[in-house]
Order: C-alpha cells, then structure tokens, then sequence
C-alpha cells in the first residue's frame, strides 16, 4: 500500500471541482499542488471587483438540495448568504412573460396562444416517450410542446445559447431544465396568471459578501496555489507536467479539471482516433458585458432570458438582487451573456465591440432608461462558457475520458465530466475525482 501522505498529487484547476477534489484528498492526509492558467483563483466561480462593484463569471447562484452540499457551501461562508425566492421572466418581441412562459402564455398575443395551446392539446394526449429515445433535442421539443412553442421559444433560446441548432443537439443534457407542465397547469396559465412558481428553481442561496466566490475563500486560504500556469504537455509515462513559463512538475496522481480537448492536445502520445474525437468537442465562448448604474429598480426578476433573434443578449441577471453588497450604495448592476463559438458561431470583433448593442437592447427592453447615466461597463471575454452537447459530443467525450482513465489520468468538472452540472455538481464531481485516485493508491 502507498504512503498517502508521500504521493504526489497534482490537481489542474482551481474551481469548484478542484474545491471538492481537493478537501477529499486533504482528508485522507494528502495535500495536493493546485496548478490554474489564470492569474486568479477560482476558475467560473471567480468573483471581480470592479469600481466598488462585484461581477461574477457569469451568473452563480446555489439551489442545490443535497443537503451535504448545502451544509459545505453554508459551512464555507459561516452561515453569512442570502435566501431568495427566484424570480425568472423571458424577452419575447416587445413583452415580458414569466418563466416558463409554456405556463404563463396569457402574456402572449391571443392568435399564438391559440395556436399553442391547440398544439399542445394534440400532444399531451400522447405519452412522452422516454427522453433516450429521440434522436435529437428538436424531436424532443416537438414531442413535449408542439412546433409553434418549441419553435418560438426553446429552440430559439437554445440556439442563442449553445450557438447551434436543436436538431444538432443530442438529449443527454436535459434532466430538469426544461419544464413540461400538464394541460390543466398550461390551460390556467393562458387564461390568467397562475398563484404558483413553476420554475426548477424556487429559492436559492448566494453568498452575503465577495460575490460567488464567497464560497471559495476558506478554499483559498487552505492551499498555496500557482497561478499563471498553464499546462502545455503532460508526460504521462515520465509522470510530469510542463507548463508555458517552462516550469516541470512531477506528479504520482493526477486530477484535471481543464476542458478534455484541451488535456490532449497537452498529450502528443495521445493515439490518433482519441485526437480524432477530442477535435469533435465544442464548447460555446461568452462576452460577458457588465453595467452598474447608480440606481436599483432595474429589474422585477432576479434573471431574465431573451428569445429575439436580433438581439445579441442572451440572459440578463442582476447582481444587486443576490447580495446588496455587490454594489456601491443606491447602485444596481445588470450582467448580460452574448455566445459565440468556433464551431457554429464565430467571434469576429473585439469583446468590447459588444458593449454598445447590449446598452442599447438594454435600452429598449427598458432596462436601462434613454439615456442613463452608465457609471461603469466592460466586456469580458470567457474562453470556455458551456458544453455543446451536438450529436457528436457523446461518444467522443466518452473516447476521451477512457483514455484518460487508461493512463492514469483523473478528470473532473464540467469540462472533465462534459456534462451539463451545476456548482453542487462539479463540487462532487471533485470528490468522486478524487475517490477514484485514493481507491487506486490504496490497493496498490
């Protein structure tokens, strides 16, 4: 059996998944060397000041109900975060419709809720089939909604949001996200609003002070990481990493959480049909533009998904409406998602070019009054922001991640697991990452 205390364990990451990784390996008396490519902590779940404002890296909230998750996360800001029951609205051409808007139609003109509704009549008279069965995530929305519902609405957002089409997308992503009430909850909803919260979502938690990343900073303050080091070759028969700045370090167990066609392209002994498929792993890229504003009524709905095609936003949120602490006194702030992709849709301007249409959708959907006086923005631009699930994600990530495993490599995170998973998520993921690893240390 190996001396756990004496193996040398690298982790590649610094986020939630290497957070989970890291505190099961410390419990076992391990302590391992955290590596991040960034020049700070905290991968998506940094938080950024900025002129007496905090900007997550996108939108974070926690409405995990595992109750082990909830005591971490609790236990990591000393009881100190908010509750708040969400509140979820979409953009729809000219009007605003509670989320999910397949429960709340009545906002909607009464020729396309007709239109809907009768749809969506003929289809609930049909069991769903189960979710493995369809081909793709456009049959699956026609078969849960009918064309006009699916075609209006959650095909149209997803396109925003994954930058390719729904009949390119598999279903392995879907779990709860979308919501398919039943034809009693749909009828009440088209005829008045209903009394009731339909969303997955009902109330989630968010850090008093520091943003999301709140929850990281006992994280931090427990391990010495080395920032600014970004993996470029992994030896995984010498056992070494090297990283750009030219530093080596040898490690007896590995565990990354960087995205799986990132870790082979680090690998050139990776055999061909395993480069073949990580080559066919997408993930979308974000401009995050962020507003601060010096006044608070910005917003009845803690996010708000837009539908409109001709509109670069994707979701807005706002994050004076997590944690007051987030902006100056008498401020408010709203942070707005624009996607792009290499695959299926290019950025070709500066991130900063993105700046001027999202104030100016802002403006129009009267987020922002004419005129306003904007007392901050940026753009940041997100290398890695979410998973394509397209038809060919499945058995390549799979491809992949077998390789890993076959020489010794433990992956984890989002872009390890290539899943769709949330904070709580990726947290576990760190620690079956990482149980794994001990698992094989200690039966050697």
């Amino acid at each position: 059996m190996s001396n756990l205390s004496s193996d040398r364990v690298v982790v590649i990451g610094t986020g939630m998944a290497a957070w989970g990784a890291t505190q099961r390996l410390q419990a076992e008396g391990i302590s391992p060397k955290l590596f991040d490519k960034n020049e700070f902590l905290g991968g998506h779940t940094a938080s950024f000041a900025r002129e007496g404002f905090i900007f997550d890296d996108g939108p974070h909230i926690s409405f995990t109900e595992i109750e082990k998750m909830k005591n971490v996360l609790a236990d990591a800001v000393d009881q100190e975060f908010e509750v708040l029951n969400a509140r979820v609205d979409n953009w729809y051409k000219g009007t605003w419709v509670k989320h999910p808007a397949i429960a709340y139609l009545h906002s909607l003109p009464s020729d396309l809720v007709v239109k809907i509704l009768s749809e969506f009549i003929e289809v609930s008279q049909q069991p769903m089939p189960e979710t493995k069965t369809f081909a793709n995530y456009h049959e699956w929305l026609l078969a849960a909604y009918g064309p006009t519902f699916a075609n209006n609405f959650p095909a149209r957002y997803g396109k925003k949001y994954h930058t390719c089409e729904a009949k390119d997308m598999n279903v392995d992503w879907l779990g709860p996200r979308l919501y398919r009430p039943d034809l009693e909850e749909v009828l009440l909803g088209a005829i008045a609003p209903p009394q009731h919260e339909a969303h997955y979502i009902d109330k989630f938690r968010y850090p008093k002070a520091h943003g999301f990343e709140g929850y990281l900073r006992k994280f931090f303050d427990s391990v010495e990481p080395n920032l600014g080091h970004r993996a470029v070759r992994i030896d995984a028969a010498a056992r070494t990493v090297t990283f750009e700045n030219g530093h080596v370090e040898p490690y007896d167990h590995l565990v990354s959480s960087a995205p799986l066609a990132e870790v082979i392209k680090m690998i050139p002994e990776a055999p061909a049909d395993v480069v073949e498929a990580a080559g066919k792993l997408s993930c979308s890229q974000t401009v995050i533009v962020n507003v601060g504003v010096a006044r608070q009524d910005l917003s009845p709905a803690h996010w708000r998904y837009i539908y409109d095609e001709d509109m670069r936003s994707v979701r807005l949120s706002f994050p004076h409406m997590f944690s007051p602490t987030t902006v100056p006194p008498g401020h408010g702030a709203v942070q707005v998602e624009v996607y792009y992709s290499d695959k299926y849709k290019p950025l070709n301007h500066k991130p900063e070019d993105d700046i001027q249409p999202v104030i100016d959708e802002l403006t129009v959907m009267g987020v922002l009054k004419e005129n306003e006086e904007i007392v901050f923005s940026e753009a940041r631009f997100v290398e890695y922001a979410n998973v394509i699930f397209d038809l060919d994600s499945g058995p390549c990530a799979a491809k992949v991640q077998d390789y890993l495993t076959s020489i010794g490599i433990s992956y984890c995170g989002r872009y390890g697991d290539w899943a769709y998973i949330w904070t709580d998520q990726s947290y576990l993921s760190g620690e079956r990452a990482a149980q794994k690893l001990l698992d094989g240390i200690t039966s050697a």
